[in-house]
């Protein structure tokens, strides 16, 4: 059996962090929870969730347990995005982030902001403020990665209730991609994919006639659409 010993390095090492860009859809428009920074360096500047990696943790808990700890959220699917390690990116030490991205419907959670961060809110992509450290470059990955999934994964699913409507779904794609979708291509590509299920039931809205309403036949999970 291994024996434990104590860590002893003999050469430089950097340290790791998480950060988090948690996606939803508020006010018909795409939106990232950021949180306002309590301490140094880029003190009351607007930021991702996150912090370092403690030594008994693997990547992913850190990222849950730092999502918690500063906003108050939990439970979340979390997908892991990429690994930032350009040498400046911290002012204070060599610091390697490891990233993820995760959606959720903002009506169903309330961001309080903690540990040390001082403020938790919603902000719109085309309208964020400047962010701590290369914070705004991950957004905008994660932005890319959100898009280019929607082509081959029901990660979209993760935005709506359990029961929508096809022009619900359609709604997702388009805020999120930023542009109007043919209303007959949609549905009929959305339906030959053979990932949704009718309810039985309809939704009326406004004075328009009663829709189908639909649910994903796996939502537990993320699936790969082949």
């Amino acid at each position: 059996m291994p024996v434990n010993q104590p860590y002893c390095y003999t050469h430089p090492h950097p340290a790791v962090t998480t950060d988090i860009v948690l996606f939803t859809i508020r006010e018909e428009s795409l939106q990232v929870l950021l949180i306002q920074r309590t301490n140094p360096p880029f003190r009351q500047m607007w930021a991702l969730p996150g912090g370092f990696l403690n030594m008994d943790e693997n990547l992913e808990q850190c990222a849950n347990r730092e999502l918690l700890e500063e906003t108050g959220i939990d439970g979340l699917y979390l997908e892991q995005l990429y690994t930032f390690s350009a040498p400046d990116r911290d002012p204070r030490e060599r610091v390697i982030s490891a990233t993820y991205f995760a959606l959720t419907q903002s009506d169903t959670l309330h961001p309080k902001a903690g540990s040390d961060a001082q403020e938790a809110a919603w902000f719109p992509i085309s309208g964020l403020p400047d962010l701590a450290f290369d914070h705004a470059e991950i957004v905008e990955l994660a932005r890319q990665r959100l898009a280019a999934k929607l082509n081959y994964s029901t990660i979209a699913f993760q935005l709506l209730p359990e029961t929508f409507t096809l022009s619900q779904l359609q709604a997702v794609y388009e805020t999120i991609l930023d542009e109007k979708l043919d209303k007959r291509n949609f549905r009929k590509g959305v339906l030959a994919r053979n990932i949704l299920m009718e309810t039985g039931d309809y939704s009326r809205t406004g004075n328009h006639r009663p829709a189908k309403t639909y649910r994903v036949i796996n939502p537990t999970r993320v699936e790969i659409i082949k």
